[in-house]
């Protein structure tokens, strides 16, 4: 019975790493930034991100980061108070040598787009 509950969880939770710039700058050592639940493992977040992204998993790290605090009131003559944030799991994966998660869309190279609208132009021309 146990067993499918977790199968049930795993299902549900979509995995999507994180797009930042100290993520991205993670990519060049093959690690990827992903929130998960609280509740998850380090070998739940392996397999996840393995069945997700068809990659192998060599190394999983976690974190997790406490809420911050944050003040409120209740109205105008109310006593204020303070309160947290959720606090959030983070995991870090590495990923075996040669595989990759495709996390930014990329453009294409500036001199295949300016050669492209070069080619447009010359095309317009000649049809003139």
């Amino acid at each position: 019975m146990a067993e499918t509950t977790n199968k049930v969880n795993l299902q549900l939770h979509l995995l999507e790493p994180r797009a930042t710039e100290k993520s991205y700058l993670e990519q060049t050592n093959r690690i990827y930034v992903f929130p998960v639940k609280k509740s998850m493992s380090k070998q739940e977040i392996a397999k996840m991100v393995e069945k997700e992204f068809n990659v192998t998993v060599t190394d999983v790290r976690t974190l997790i980061r406490n809420g911050k605090k944050t003040k409120f009131s209740k109205g105008k003559h109310a006593y204020p108070g303070i309160t947290h944030r959720q606090d959030k799991k983070f995991a870090y994966v590495r990923l075996k040598q040669g595989d990759s998660i495709k996390v930014f869309d990329e453009p294409e190279s500036e001199t295949s787009a300016k050669e492209a609208k070069k080619a447009d132009k010359n095309a317009g021309k000649e049809n003139k």
